[in-house]
């Protein structure tokens, strides 16, 4: 009898301990799946996170027109730490910043000072007049119903007179403007704004010539391009004229600039068409030659 309610209670205790080791297993897989989900959730949280910024550095990127780097960074992440994702992030945003500062440095040196914008828009050669300019260039003067006439401009000689003149055919200046004054055997004068003579440019410069402490080889003869003015030396801005026959009497008063290199038969047709109402050669407004515009070649 002793040894049957020993085994009885021998086999209570063992089905007792089967019973609570099933329960302790069940638990604590309970407890591990828990964490692995609660893990997984925090990790999509911090990818999620992390995505969001990057949009905002993808946006920021384009708009100062930056391909996206970021990507490809994002990728590599290993996302065990969320200290490094962070560090990471900090250190492509400073990136960032540093390229966006770099491209407006690169932005503000190749900007221009005057009329590129327009000139642009035009479809013609841009030239940089924020320095006075050195060396030849070609503008091509478009006369309605005559035709055009290309011109070479000397800044080597001239460099004060050369980088106004293209300032403001870059600005589309001279677009629309006459020729208001036409001597045949003398020369054509434009780029008046009132036509008559009288107007001219915001800013006037100074007279490049020998009388007004200048040097200055350029001699006015057939073709040649200079700037006229008032009694004032220092009071040029827009207007210009075209020798159309040799008038080296001029030298030395008045700043050339450049020469004709083709279309002189157009400077000579506007002469001959020209029926000036007193001898200064004064044209009525009715009859000026057109400028339809001047644009810069190179």
């Amino acid at each position: 009898m002793k040894h049957k309610v020993l085994s009885v209670l021998f086999a209570t205790v063992f089905t007792a301990g089967m019973l609570a080791g099933c329960g302790s297993s069940d638990t604590a897989s309970q407890k591990q799946e828990m964490t692995l989900e609660e893990e997984s959730t925090e990790g999509q949280t911090a990818v999620d996170d992390e995505t969001a910024a990057k949009a905002v550095s993808e946006e920021e990127a384009e708009q100062a027109g930056f391909t996206d780097s970021l990507e490809d960074s994002g990728e590599e992440e290993s996302g065990d730490s969320k200290d490094t994702a962070e560090n990471e992030s900090a250190e492509d945003s400073a990136e960032d910043t540093k390229s966006v500062e770099e491209n407006a440095e690169d932005s503000t040196e190749t900007e221009f000072d005057d009329g590129s914008d327009k000139a642009s828009a035009a479809g013609t050669t841009v030239i940089d007049t924020s320095q006075q300019l050195t060396g030849t260039y070609h503008a091509a003067i478009t006369v309605k119903n005559y035709g055009e006439i290309d011109v070479e401009l000397d800044a080597d000689t001239a460099p004060i007179t050369v980088t106004n003149f293209v300032k403001l055919v870059q600005d589309n200046f001279y677009d629309g403007l006459t020729f208001h004054r036409i001597i045949d055997g003398f020369m054509i004068q434009g780029g008046d704004p009132k036509g008559d003579g009288t107007g001219g440019a915001d800013e006037e410069i100074k007279g490049e010539f020998s009388n007004n402490g200048v040097k200055n080889d350029i001699s006015h003869v057939r073709g040649t391009i200079s700037m006229a003015r008032s009694t004032d030396p220092d009071s040029a801005s827009s207007q210009f004229f075209i020798v159309q026959s040799d008038s080296t009497y001029l030298d030395g008063d008045y700043a050339a600039f450049g020469h004709v290199t083709s279309g002189m038969d157009i400077v000579d047709k506007i002469c001959k068409d020209a029926k000036p109402s007193d001898g200064n050669g004064t044209i009525a407004k009715d009859q000026q030659p057109v400028i339809e515009s001047i644009r810069m070649v190179d």
